[in-house]
Parts: structure tokens; sequence; C-alpha cells
């Protein structure tokens, strides 16, 4: 029985592991992508699509991760009421193991928890890369058109839309 418990705490740790290991890559491509100065408009265009594609993949990353929060919450709160020594069962890397809720209950919460630490993070970090964004486009004059050739004030910007064009300076 020990080792079971063993067996999900250690799969927990792992699924921790791995959402802390993303989030590092995630910030080590946001202070690598700073180091080198585009040289021509096809590498300032190029870095600004990289620069919104990665902003996509953390939005991406946070919204998957708050599915998981919210699913973590719903068993939270469907276990939590009922009998500590009532069995319930737990799917771990693909086998579904037998508990009792006393034993999976601090589990689940911790996952909340630790997963809840990974998506602040990834929230710092794509301020972080928001900025970087603004600040880019700033410094090379990016300026988004509308399809009918009208430039977009800040106030009608939506993030993430997939329309538009991209515009830099016309003597570069």
């Amino acid at each position: 029985m020990n080792e079971a418990y063993e067996a999900v705490l250690d799969h927990d740790r792992r699924t921790f592991c791995v959402h802390m290991n993303l989030l590092k890559v995630a910030i080590a491509s946001i202070i690598m992508a700073g180091n080198a100065e585009p040289i021509n408009e096809q590498e300032v265009a190029a870095k600004y699509g990289n620069i919104r594609s990665e902003m996509n993949q953390i939005y991406s990353k946070i919204t998957e991760l708050e599915m998981e929060v919210s699913e973590h919450s719903l068993v939270i709160n469907a276990i939590q009421p009922l009998d500590p020594t009532r069995r319930c069962y737990r799917m771990i890397g693909g086998v579904l193991v037998e508990r009792t809720i006393k034993e999976v209950l601090p589990a689940v919460q911790q996952n909340k928890e630790g997963i809840e630490v990974v998506i602040s993070r990834l929230n710092e970090a794509l301020e972080r890369k928001k900025k970087e964004l603004t600040d880019f486009e700033t410094k090379y004059k990016i300026r988004i058109r509308k399809n009918d050739g009208e430039s977009m004030d800040d106030n009608s910007k939506k993030e993430g839309s997939a329309q538009g064009v991209l515009v830099g300076p016309a003597n570069a």
C-alpha cells in the first residue's frame, strides 16, 4: 500500500517538474530572444513574428493549465465532503489505482497549487513578452494595418488578432 502511495506522489512530482521545465524553457527563450539585433526588414519581420508566436504559445499553455486547475477544483469539491475512508480511483500514468479520499485529496490539492504557481510565472513571462513586443514595435516603428489600409490605433488593437499586415519603416 505504501509503495502505491509513493508511486502516486512520484507521478505528481514528475508532473510538476514537467510544468516547471516548460516554464524554464519559456523564460530562457524570452531572455535569449533579446540578445540579437535584426539588421534588415526580413529579420525584423521574422523576429516580430517569433515574438508574437512565443506570446501565443504562452497564452496557449496558460489556457491549458487553467483548464487543469479547473478540473482539479471540480475533483476537490466533489470528494472533500465525502468520508475520508471512502474508496476512490485515480488515474496515474494511464493506470487506474484505488486509494482512499484521505490519500488522494492532499495530492490533488498540492498539484492544483503547483499548477497555479506555474500559471502565475507564465503570466509574468507573458507580461515581459508583451513589453518586449511593444518596445520592438516602437523601436522599428511597426504598425499593424487593417485590410482597408488604415492604421489601427492603440485602443482598437486586439491581442492575438490574426488579421493585419506587418509594416516596417519606409527607409530601413
